[in-house]
């Protein structure tokens, strides 16, 4: 049996009392002493603080770093000027999804990707075979550690620790190199992954033991609390945020995800567009939607979903919500059956209990 990959927070769990589980061959925090309910709230109404350096990261840089790009995702990364992130897709020619990523815009030739763990070996491998021209690819994953600052509170604490002008920088743009609680050299990314306004702090990973810290002390009087992977997941569902391998997958693609925004069929071609295109036209055969419980039940993932005695569908996330206390989930279903208000079933321990679309994401920020 493979040893468990540890971030260089590790050594930091047991103080926060860390319990931790096997992710992705990672040995991660699902909750700290606080527990997932209590982590989730105060990252709604407060902050949180997590260890998500087990993401990987990888530079590309070279004249053809764009073109490169380009192929191989579906947003358009043309757009994107010096600072500033992008959410984006690579795609498999038949529209299945690769990974969904940030694409990082540092400077002309010059980007970094940030790419799910579990998919670290397999999206270096596709990027590899797709290079063509003057493009070169630097794994940053092993010494590069991520910690994300998420809830209302996260720019007062970031503020007591940096001179860096938070107030200017707005979603999806980055600060490349500043100084937070004396640590330098930490990219400051306005994102987040909870539907909160929050930062990414990408770091060495010599350096991230002392940023941690800083931040954990910094945020004492806000209520900020070291949160796990547990309340991670819960928040990003309730934000309808995609969790690869649940709502995008080899063979779930962004537009039946929802995620259309994102894939730019105009931009010229990339690897996938020509099947993107097809179901653009044609219409998805199956949709995600929100559904609610209305019988008594939890919807979990890949439990099946039922309309006129038939399976149309399954669960690709659900739990009781922390925010709302309902019991509410994300299915992906045959497309005539996504209406708002359309009644399912889903099997649950042998029983079909009736759910309702409703509605999603099921919780929105509200902006100030």
């Amino acid at each position: 049996m493979s040893q468990l990959k540890k971030t260089p927070l590790y050594p930091l769990y047991e103080r926060y009392g860390a319990k931790t589980i096997d992710f992705g061959g990672w040995d991660l925090p699902v909750q700290f002493g606080g527990g997932i309910q209590k982590e989730h709230e105060a990252v709604r109404q407060k902050a949180g603080l997590f260890d998500v350096s087990h993401m990987g990261e990888v530079r590309v840089t070279g004249l053809d770093a764009l073109n490169f790009l380009q192929n191989l995702t579906t947003n358009d990364v043309s757009k994107l000027v010096d600072g500033q992130a992008q959410y984006s897709m690579m795609c498999y020619p038949d529209g299945g999804v690769v990974d969904d990523l940030l694409v990082y815009k540092f400077a002309e030739q010059h980007y970094m990707l940030v790419i799910n763990a579990a998919n670290i070996g397999k999206d270096l491998d596709w990027l590899q075979k797709h290079v063509d021209g003057d493009v070169s690819l630097e794994n940053l994953s092993p010494s590069t550690a991520l910690l994300a600052l998420q809830g209302p509170s996260s720019e007062a604490i970031l503020r007591k620790l940096t001179d860096a002008d938070l107030g200017s920088l707005k979603g999806f743009h980055f600060l490349p190199d500043a100084v937070v609680g004396g640590v330098t050299t930490v990219m400051v990314s306005r994102t987040g992954y909870t539907g909160e306004d929050g930062f990414e702090l990408y770091v060495w990973e010599q350096d991230a033991p002392e940023l941690w810290e800083k931040l954990m002390e910094a945020g004492k009087e806000e209520g900020l609390v070291a949160a796990g992977l547990g309340a991670r997941d819960t928040l990003r569902f309730e934000a309808k945020l995609p969790l690869y391998g649940q709502e995008l997958s080899a063979s779930i693609s962004p537009l039946e995800a929802g995620l259309g925004f994102f894939v730019k069929l105009d931009k010229g071609d990339f690897i996938g567009r020509d099947a993107l295109a097809e179901q653009s036209e044609r219409g998805v055969p199956r949709k995600l939607v929100g559904i609610e419980m209305i019988d008594r039940g939890i919807p979990r993932s890949h439990y099946a979903v039922y309309a006129e005695g038939q399976q149309v569908g399954e669960v690709t996330t659900g739990t009781q919500s922390p925010t709302f206390k309902t019991n509410v989930g994300l299915a992906l279903v045959e497309s005539r059956y996504a209406e708002l208000g359309t009644e399912l079933e889903v099997e649950i321990r042998g029983k079909r209990l009736r759910a309702q679309v409703v509605k999603a994401p099921f919780y929105r920020r509200v902006r100030k």
